[in-house]
Formats: C-alpha cells, structure tokens, sequence
C-alpha cells in the first residue's frame, strides 16, 4: 500500500488506485469471527465496500483516511493501539445488543444508571425556584395614576385620568365630568388610585369587587358603561353604593343599614378576599333591602331616618363589630308600616328631609341630639296629610346641587341654598310642584367636580324657599 501511494503521480490518483483494487483483511477476519453474529458494518457503507469474499474493497472516505495518516501510526506500537481499540469497539457493540435483547438486564441497567445519578446529585437544591416571581398579572401592566370615577343614577360607570381636569382660577367654568341623558345625572363621583379596589354594595346585601382599572376608561364626553356589563348582578339587582378601598385593615369598619332598621358594623379586612360571583355582606330577611354603606374608623357617630319621619342619631360604638354571616341588630324602632329610608354619617353641614308630597326642610345637625341604639327616635319631618311619608334624607352642605325625583320620572335640579333651614318639628316649605297623583320618590346629590359644568339635567327651577301665595304657612 506505501508502495501504491509512492508511485502515484497525485493525491487523487493514489485515492483511486487504493479504491480499485481489494486488500488482504489481516487482523480483521478473526476480529469479527470473536464479534460474532452482531452487525458491525457501518450502515452508511454502501454495499459494494467492505470486507468481501476477495478481501476488503476500501470506500473512497476510506482511502482518503489512509492518505491522511501520519506515518508514525504504521509503526508495530501504533498498529496494536488500533487493532485495541477496533477490539474493544467491537466488545461494546456487542455488550449494547445483549441489553437490547434482554429486558431484564435493560432494567438492571437503567436501575444502576439512576443510583448513580441519585449518588452524585441527591442532595438538596441550592437555587430557590418561585413561580409567583415569574407571574404577571394584569395589575402589574397598568399605568399608576389617579382617575375620576363616576356613576350615573341610571347605572352607567367609567374612569377618565384626573389630568383631564386642570386647575382652573378661582370662578372658572370647569369641565363636565360625563355626559348623560336628560333623565340621568351623575349620582356618585371620587378620585381613585387605578390600582385600588371599588367595593359595589348592591340592595340586595351582596358586594362585588372592581378594580379601578377594570373600570371602562371614556372620555368626559361618553356615558361610560353599565353596571350591569360589569358585574353579575340578579334581575331587579342594583348598586346603591361604592366605596372605594385601598387597604383593607381592621381599624375601619364598613357600617350598613336596612330597610327594616336593621344596623351592622363588619371589618373591613373581611372583604379583602373577592370573588368573581360577589358574596354576602348582610344576611337579609325576606322583603328587607340594603338602604345604606359607609366606611367607618370606629369614632363616629351615625344618623338613620324612617320614612315617619323619625330620625335616631348615635354612637358606633353601640354597634358591635360582627362578621359577614351576621343578621345585625336593631338600629332603629319603626312604627307600624314605616321603612328605614337613609343612613349617612355625621359630619358638616345640615340634614335635607322631603316627603312625598314636595315638601321638605334643612335642620341643623345639632337639632338632632345623640341618643341610644334601637330607640324611636326624634322628630325630623312632621309627617301629616300635607306631607304623607319621608321619602329622602341626605346630609348636605351650602352649595351642594341636589335632583329631585318624581314618580313620573320627572327631574328638578336645584341648589341647596334655595331652601331654607327650619327646625326639626316643622313641615317644611314646597320643593317641587307635582301634578294630581304624582309623588316626590327621592333626593340625590349631584356630584360635580368643584366649579363643574351642567350636567345636561332638565327640570324646571324652583323659586327660592319662601311660602308661596295661596298655601298656608309652614306649620309647626
């Protein structure tokens, strides 16, 4: 072979030379007579190389092998390390074969092979894995920042940035919060962070959870969204308050009242776990509604009113804290066919009675002094055939707009500077003029932000608090 690639008058040459002719096996024939039966051929080998009845046809990758071998690996030392290494080659293949032949012995390999990874690698995780590190939610996507939350009387909610509103000179217009229809008005308004949470308390005793930001972002021209869209409320379902919360903690307190007088003071910790579905937060009896919510720092003093016209004002701390299974207890006494009808806490300002007829009064809070819980309470509208039943109390302050309701679906917007202060055992001076079979149903708070535009509310204007000609005088 030396010779061979001696006489050949180029590399390429000498490949096809060593190529053409079969070679001696030598050492090979009785290395693979101890092989056995095992298949040693290279499975990329094409059939016409290889060890063959005339002796070994070498492929071209082959003889190209050859010519790329040093010289030193023809000496007799270099010979045997090749020949022990195709041995020991040879050994292997059919060492692998009696495993794959054999089930029993797979396992027992497959059974020392794990031992030894256990023996080497069994010894406790020095790296922490976390998943919660890893997770996003859609919290950690939105923006920090500051927006006006607004719901309409007629159930329509959103969010718009606070930077909407800038600061304005002392008697500037202001800009509208939302836009509403004639028979709508925007009944709740606060600044909340876009991470905090919304508690909606519903008439019917349940709250649900929104996040601020789950709240449809609209500008100051849209109406927003409904409520019903964005939670799952039951036919004939309502919300009826929002607090917004921004830690839940057990020095505050969330304070509701119900239609049958019924009071309850519950942790606002327990609220801090929600769900989608909404839960209990007063165990109502049949026929009874959530009237009022608020939350408390455990200091204050409360004011419920019944529709007889009856006001009682206490202590919170007359009421114990209870958890959000509890029924409550007694808040106010109620005479024979009245309802509990407000519930808001003492803070400035004046209390605003009306009756169903349009009749109705300011009275200054210190008119109404503090008594215990369950009592019947003082007088805070005289109820008489003029007046007929209480229908509305809200705690207001001067210059706060208010809308009236009537049955009809009538609105009246008005300030309370147009109605004057009386004292608590009066009926009060005419609000609204009603037509024959019509009755006020209800007052509520116009929230604007402070110098905010009109609303877009119709109704007609009521002439400043005054007896008017012809009706007989305020009785006391």
């Amino acid at each position: 072979m030396i010779a061979l690639i001696k006489a050949a008058p180029s590399p390429p040459e000498a490949r096809t030379a060593l190529v053409a002719r079969s070679w001696r096996p030598g050492a090979v024939t009785e290395l693979l007579e101890r092989a056995g039966a095992i298949s040693t051929r290279p499975q990329t080998l094409a059939a016409e190389f290889g060890l063959k009845a005339d002796g070994y046809h070498l492929s071209e990758v082959q003889a190209q092998a050859i010519l790329d071998m040093r010289l030193h690996r023809l000496t007799g030392l270099e010979q045997d390390k090749i020949i022990a290494e195709y041995r020991e080659l040879l050994e292997s293949i059919r060492n692998l074969t009696d495993i794959l032949a054999r089930p029993e012995r797979l396992t027992q390999v497959v059974r020392a092979e794990l031992l030894e990874v256990r023996a080497a690698y069994g010894d406790a995780r020095r790296t922490e894995i976390n998943r919660d590190h890893l997770d996003l939610t859609t919290e950690d996507l939105i923006e920090p920042q500051d927006v006006v939350v607004t719901l309409s009387h007629t159930g329509y909610a959103k969010s718009q940035p606070l930077t909407e509103y800038q600061t304005q000179r002392r008697g500037g217009r202001g800009k509208t919060a939302t836009a509403v229809k004639d028979e709508d008005f925007v009944e709740k308004l606060f600044v909340a962070h876009t991470h905090d949470t919304v508690l909606c308390f519903s008439n019917r005793g349940k709250v649900y959870w929104l996040k601020v930001y789950e709240l449809p972002q609209a500008g100051r021209g849209a109406r927003g969204k409904p409520m019903v869209n964005l939670l799952p409320l039951e036919e004939g379902e309502k919300i009826n308050a929002l607090l917004p919360v921004k830690q839940y903690d057990e020095q505050h307190f969330v304070f509701m009242a119900t239609r049958a007088g019924t009071v309850k003071k519950t942790p606002l910790a327990a609220f801090s776990r929600p769900r989608t579905s909404g839960i209990i937060a007063v165990d109502l009896a049949d026929n009874d509604q959530l009237v009022g919510v608020a939350i408390t720092d455990g200091e204050r003093e409360v004011i419920l009113v019944s529709s007889g016209g009856k006001a009682i004002r206490f202590h919170e701390n007359e009421v114990r804290h209870m958890g959000r299974e509890a029924t409550g207890v007694r808040g106010i006494r109620l005479g024979p066919g009245h309802d509990l009808i407000a519930l808001f806490v003492v803070g400035e300002g004046h209390v605003l009675t009306a009756s169903a007829t349009g009749y109705g009064k300011l009275t200054p809070l210190e008119d109404f002094p503090s008594h215990g819980r369950g009592g019947q309470g003082v007088i805070a509208l005289q109820t008489s055939d003029r007046n007929g039943f209480t229908v509305a109390a809200l705690q207001v302050k001067a210059g706060q707009e208010i809308m009236l309701i009537s049955s009809t679906g009538t609105l009246v917007r008005t300030t309370v500077d147009e109605i004057s202060v009386q004292g608590r055992n009066t009926q009060g001076v005419r609000l609204i003029r009603l037509d024959e079979g019509e009755r006020l149903v209800g007052i509520e708070q116009i929230e604007t932000l402070e110098g905010a535009e009109d609303t877009g509310a119709t109704g007609e204007m009521p002439a400043p608090a005054a007896d008017e000609p012809g009706e007989p005088a305020a009785e006391s």
